[in-house]
């Protein structure tokens, strides 16, 4: 079960109103409550054991996120909002991961909870790559974008949701602008034909996914300038 709501949202004017100065607004907070179905059969070692293993921390946390991701992509759909992004724990104020009765829990209340350090400074990427270098060589037109680099996030985004369907199809025209790995074209486009047709197999999903890595791999040599 999801739980949403919305903490310290400012009332918001109809009207346009004069201003000498821009002064931060207050913005609202949202919280996703993530509720396993079934109850656990003892809470205190259940937490005891996440807490001692981070895999398992990690499971509860991308198992929720995923969670999440599933009701804004059919948000998403439901508004036909293109600007309605998912989310990844990485961009979380706070992560936490506990248990309680259920009107409790609803409430943003626990009778037990572990409170996560800021996700984002537990994933430290190391790379040899300067993003906020490119990024300002980008944003002062300096370096041109290749038109593969959109198409493979949002491939690797849709695989990663679970989403195959619309991964294979972002892949296919990603691998039209990379020349270079003209070897996967035939099992990607395998793969984008069946999700038009269905759902891709599980030989044409691993396929794909071998895919989107070696583009990633390329894109990656690209900014390294290899």
């Amino acid at each position: 079960m999801l739980v949403l709501s919305t903490e310290g949202a400012p009332r918001r004017s109809r009207r346009a109103r004069s201003v000498d100065a821009a002064i931060p607004e207050a913005v609202p907070t949202s919280r996703a409550t993530v509720v396993q179905p079934s109850p656990l059969p003892d809470p205190a070692a259940w937490l005891d054991e996440v807490r001692a293993d981070k895999e398992a921390l990690d499971v509860e946390l991308v198992s929720a996120v995923a969670v999440l991701n599933r009701a804004l992509f059919a948000r998403r759909l439901a508004t036909a909002d293109p600007y309605l992004p998912e989310v990844s724990i990485d961009r979380a104020l706070v992560a936490r991961v506990g248990y309680g009765d259920g009107d409790e829990v609803v409430e943003g209340r626990f009778a037990d909870a572990l409170e996560l350090p800021r996700p984002g400074a537990l994933r430290v990427k190391r790379t040899m790559e300067a993003p906020d270098e490119r990024f300002a060589a980008l944003l002062g037109a300096r370096e041109e974008p290749l038109v593969a680099e959109e198409l493979v996030l949002r491939a690797r985004l849709d695989l990663d949701a679970g989403r195959v369907r619309e991964a294979a199809l972002q892949a296919r025209v990603a691998l039209e602008a990379l020349p270079a790995l003209g070897s996967h074209r035939a099992a990607v486009a395998a793969a984008a034909n069946a999700a038009l047709a269905g759902s891709p197999s599980v030989a044409e999903v691993e396929a794909l996914t071998a895919a989107i890595e070696a583009m990633e791999a390329e894109l990656r040599r690209h900014r390294l300038g290899a």
